[in-house]
């Protein structure tokens, strides 16, 4: 199949980019630069066909919009699985289909991008939950054993469901449903959930799904972060207050970056210092920081303690990414954003991945 590439032009990795800046606090990743002459990896395609399995209709599948991506290191090239949306008319956002594309990188300068999505809603045990608002926003993980599980959100246009597949190569995947449908007679199966992000540690180089205490972890939510653990990756239990309500481990703050919401990022890291884990934040401008603007989406650090996941230890005062370049404040979302959803470890730096304006994909490195 013929597929698109898109170039990042001037992209230099080394001399020609400082990395001198000062982070806020010792334990954070990063700092995270744009390359030189930065633009979007991944935008949308008018060209691009797919026939839709319940529908039976060949649709434009990436025709609206190309965002929120996920990312990791497979036989040595960037695979970023990315959210695409078929523009339904002048639809509002959330309006649209969703479906995930593959887009495999060499170099982590030249994207080249698939034909076909490699996820999306069919006729399987899971339609109900994910058509026809679809598959949105995924984050993935590694396993030791070289299992992929993706967590993403099935949208069916009443209630948004965070839930989990796996797959052995990215492309053929098997569905699991919503990640708490097992937990206390479903008590949470009809609650807005999101945006799953899975603890990681590095091992051999990359970034692999961590156990700590003999269970795995995840940050999840919005408008606060949440916390659950899992035996198996699939089945996953909410961590609870002794009254048996959901405990948010990362909330709004009045005064700062992230006043209007908080909202998981990509899988968070284990390091010497803890669990750093990247956020999503939203300001609220009346409360928050007055010249930010409202509603915008910017990028915050928290830190976690390595043995209490649940122990919030420190976090940023400000955001260490935000919209500032002009494909990263213009799209379906105006305001701006800098949504962050994918991190790799690739020749010896961290490229993060985000989603721009709910439009486009872009990258930032750092030194790892």
């Amino acid at each position: 199949m013929k597929a698109k590439t898109i170039l990042i032009t001037s992209f230099l990795l080394c001399a020609a980019i400082s990395w001198a800046q000062e982070m806020e606090k010792s334990w954070m990743l990063g700092p995270f630069l744009r390359p030189e002459g930065a633009k979007p990896i991944i935008q949308k395609n008018l060209e691009s066909t797919f026939k839709d399995p319940i529908t039976g209709k060949t649709v434009f599948w990436e025709s609206m919009a190309t965002f929120n991506p996920a990312a990791l290191v497979k036989d040595g090239q960037i695979h970023v699985l990315y959210r695409a949306e078929e523009k339904l008319g002048e639809k509002e956002i959330g309006g649209h289909t969703s479906r995930i594309g593959l887009a495999t990188s060499n170099d982590g300068i030249t994207y080249i991008t698939g034909k076909r999505p490699v996820f999306y809603p069919d006729e399987d045990p899971q339609k109900s939950n994910e058509f026809p608002g679809g598959t949105e926003d995924p984050r993935i993980v590694e396993t030791e054993e070289g299992l992929y599980v993706l967590t993403y959100t099935q949208w069916n246009r009443k209630v948004p469901r965070l839930a989990v597949a796996t797959s052995h190569n990215l492309v053929e995947w098997k569905k699991h449903g919503p990640v708490f449908k097992a937990h206390k007679n479903e008590k949470y199966l009809d609650q807005e959930t999101k945006s799953g992000a899975i603890v990681t540690q590095l091992k051999n180089g990359k970034p692999i799904a961590a156990k700590i205490n003999g269970k795995y972890w995840m940050y999840y939510g919005v408008p606060h972060i949440w916390l659950a653990y899992s035996q198996d990756l699939i089945n996953w239990t909410p961590v609870e207050t002794y009254e048996g309500n959901l405990a948010p481990v990362l909330s709004p703050r009045p005064g700062y970056f992230d006043s209007w919401l908080v909202e998981a990022g990509p899988p968070p890291l284990l390091t010497k210092d803890g669990i750093v884990v990247l956020y999503n934040a939203g300001n609220s401008q009346n409360i928050g920081v007055a010249e930010l603007g409202n509603r915008v989406y910017t990028g915050g650090q928290a830190l976690f303690d390595a043995k209490e996941p649940w122990k919030l230890l420190d976090r940023t005062t400000s955001p260490f990414i935000q919209p500032e370049l002009p494909f990263e404040k213009s799209g379906q979302y105006a305001d701006g954003t800098t949504f962050l959803e994918g991190l790799v470890l690739f020749k010896g730096y961290w490229y993060l991945y985000y989603g721009t304006a709910d439009s486009m994909v872009g990258v930032t490195l750092a030194k790892e």
